[in-house]
């Protein structure tokens, strides 16, 4: 098997820059839920995406008013960080089971979550993570929100130096 790099991923499987850093394709959209949801609308029963970081790139804080499963597939291990007003937590996306990675995670509607490649190089050759993120009720945009660092500062000022690295602005 020939490994491929981030960029023939990219390419292969069409993705596209996402407002929170790294490139993705939305891959599946069920059909609409029975009824609207309150103070939101109509939603998709669930939707499902690609998603690609590169090393040095980054998934900035961001939250999503759904239920989101983080799934593994391919490349370096992925630190998913959450930031709840009980503190922080990383967890360990990745197929290394005896190092504490799971192939799996979920990220609970309404929590902080960013994301980027784990720390550790020495074990790895990729450059890159690709996972898929499934969320329900469906991912829509309107649901979607990137806190402004000095809003996250205000929120969790003893987290700064985790908030200023996983923030653009």
């Amino acid at each position: 098997m020939i490994a491929l790099g981030a960029d023939e991923i990219i390419r292969l499987l069409a993705l596209a820059p996402h407002v929170e850093g790294g490139f993705y394709r939305q891959t599946f959209r069920a059909a609409d839920l029975p009824v609207p949801l309150p103070a939101r609308g109509v939603r998709a029963a669930s939707t499902a995406i690609y998603y690609l970081l590169r090393q040095g790139d980054f998934s900035a804080f961001h939250r999503v008013r759904s239920d989101e499963v983080w799934h593994h597939y391919a490349g370096a291990p992925l630190e998913l960080h959450l930031l709840e007003p009980g503190g922080h937590t990383v967890l360990a996306l990745g197929t290394e089971l005896s190092r504490g990675e799971r192939p799996q995670a979920v990220v609970l509607a309404g929590v902080l979550q960013a994301a980027r490649l784990a720390p550790d190089v020495s074990r790895r050759i990729e450059d890159f993570a690709l996972v898929g993120c499934t969320v329900a009720p469906g991912f829509d945009f309107a649901d979607f929100a990137v806190p402004s660092r000095a809003e996250l500062l205000a929120l969790f000022p003893s987290h700064r130096a985790l908030v200023e690295e996983l923030t653009r602005a």
